[in-house]
């Protein structure tokens, strides 16, 4: 289980401005209500479901929230519930059976041809869907000398051709640290792809600084990059403004979402954010069903709910901007794309 203490273990000293931001975060369910006038009757289930999964999002997230509306699709992804505290057959602590694919610390080896270096347990945000909310950190995260082991492994199997950063959030790490991961990475010849799944580059837009960006165009590899956005709402402001930042890296900028109740379960929400997300040069990647981790069962949509909205996307938007409904099952080859049948 994520704690407080592990989630920020990760940071230097506070001598920037998004690690200022990230230390600043609401952890305080009461706060988080206070500063969305919301009324007391949801403190008591947040504060106990907080207890078994922390309550975490930064200040500029929750500027983006509306004030006074408790199904605010931001504030649902962030807001503990006591639904959490259901339990619910078929949701477990490893939903995707991540346990199952550990070649070294750290590194999890799912797919052929990629590799995924589970970089930190730390992350700037506490969706309250998220599959890992349950992962050992402790026993697999890549960390110091722990990357020393995955590395190695990596560099001793030539079928690895991309390497996936991912946490927690990679982008919790410092500029310096990446850049120690990287330049570890460089003398691995067969090595020609690099991907970073972030959630941070949105939820804490000052994290895309300066040192980042010049980090992201000194990499030798193809780089991509692949955001986490539900909804259009979460692209205001200063979001946008990483983004500008982020287009001119050179690096391909992909989304991907989950397909969550009371979020982002119809067809005008998905396809609004499709259209924000292109306008600002990120391409609409995957559009993920819920991955069924223990406390998440409130968010969970249906297949076919899941095609129907696809079909009603397809209609109406350009075929590259409608994303792909996929399914993680353990054992497949890739994700399992949910198809409508003939």
């Amino acid at each position: 289980m994520i704690t407080a203490t592990s989630n920020t273990r990760h940071l230097n000293p506070l001598d920037s401005t998004w690690q200022q931001h990230f230390a600043d975060a609401v952890t305080d369910p009461a706060e988080l209500l206070r500063a969305l006038d919301l009324g007391s009757e949801w403190l008591a289930p947040a504060e106990a479901a907080a207890k078994l999964f922390p309550l975490r999002v930064p200040r500029s997230f929750v500027a983006r929230m509306r004030r006074g509306d408790p199904h605010d699709p931001l504030l649902r992804q962030v807001l503990p519930l006591g639904d959490e505290l259901i339990e619910t057959e078929g949701f477990g602590s490893d939903p995707i059976d991540e346990s199952s694919y550990q070649q070294a610390p750290g590194l999890l080896r799912k797919y052929s041809s990629r590799a995924l270096l589970v970089t930190t347990g730390a992350c700037a945000v506490h969706c309250r869907y998220c599959f890992r909310r349950e992962f050992p950190y402790e026993e697999q995260q890549g960390e110091t000398g722990r990357w020393r082991e995955a590395i190695a492994s990596v560099a001793a199997d030539p079928s690895i051709e991309e390497l996936i950063l991912s946490g927690g959030d990679p982008l919790s790490l410092s500029n310096a640290r990446l850049n120690a991961l990287t330049n570890s990475l460089k003398g691995i010849a067969h090595l020609n792809s690099l991907r970073l799944h972030t959630r941070n580059a949105i939820v804490l837009p000052s994290r895309i600084d300066a040192g980042f960006i010049d980090w992201i165009r000194s990499l030798p590899w193809r780089v991509t990059i692949v955001l986490h956005v539900n909804h259009a709402q979460e692209l205001q402001g200063d979001a946008l403004e990483a983004l500008a930042r982020l287009s001119t890296t050179g690096a391909l900028l992909l989304n991907q979402s989950v397909l969550l109740r009371g979020v982002n379960d119809d067809a005008t929400a998905l396809s609004t954010l499709s259209r924000t997300l292109h306008a600002h040069g990120v391409l609409p990647y995957y559009l993920h069903l819920l991955d069924r981790v223990r406390g998440s069962a409130h968010f969970e949509v249906s297949e076919s709910r899941g095609l129907e909205i696809i079909a009603t996307m397809t209609s109406t938007l350009p075929g590259y901007l409608v994303p792909k409904l996929v399914r993680e099952i353990p054992g497949a080859a890739s994700k399992t794309a949910i198809v409508a049948q003939a």
